[in-house]
Parts: structure tokens; sequence; C-alpha cells
């Protein structure tokens, strides 16, 4: 079965900097892409970033020119740099693997920006 973990997130002040890390275990048929989403409390989850397998990347609005999105050299890990964090930031941020026919999530990790 496939699993995906995240790590990296904590509480930052407003303007500071976090680094998330999904590492992925287990078997991947027909890859397309993986990515960041997150949920902030009591609204849906939307995405943040991903990147397909060929390397080109997509990005919200909200995040362009703060966040950047990059795969591992083991095409089973992705990272989310994420700067000048704004208290809107503050939400629990999930990894993504996308193939032709699933989607596996992570268990999320939450980031707190303070003002």
């Amino acid at each position: 079965q496939v699993q995906l973990v995240e790590s990296g997130g904590g509480l930052v002040q407003a303007g500071g900097s976090l680094t998330l890390s999904c590492t992925a275990s287990g078997s991947f048929f027909n890859l397309v892409a993986m990515g960041w989403y997150r949920q902030a409390a009591g609204k849906q989850r939307e995405l943040v970033a991903d990147i397909a397998n060929g390397g080109s990347t997509n990005y919200a609005d909200s995040v362009k020119g703060r966040f950047t999105i990059s795969r591992g050299n083991a095409k089973n890990t992705v990272y989310l740099q994420m700067n000048s964090l704004k208290p809107e930031d503050t939400a629990v941020y999930y990894c993504r693997t996308r193939t032709s026919f699933n989607n596996y999530w992570g268990q999320g990790t939450q980031v707190t920006v303070s003002s």
C-alpha cells in the first residue's frame, strides 16, 4: 500500500519561513503529479501547488512568488519551501500523489502563522 508522510510544519511568526517535506513509500503506477493542498479551519481543502512528472509546476495565486515546490531525486518525495508567511497561510497542509487512477493523501501537518 502507498503511504505518504508529511513533516516540517509548526508555528512561525508572520514573515518567517518553513519547509514542508513529504516522503512516499510503496508502489506507484502511472504517476501524473505530486502536490500540496491545505485546509484552513471552516474552509474547503484547496490546491497550494503541484508539480507534474515532467517538472512543470502550478501554484495558487495566493502563494505565487512566496512558495516553491520541488521534487526529490528519488521521485517519491516532494517539498514546499514557504517564505514570507502570512497569518492567512495557517492551515493543515496535505501531501498528494496523483496517478491516472488514484489519489494518495498524507495525514497532514499543521502550519500556524502568528501576527
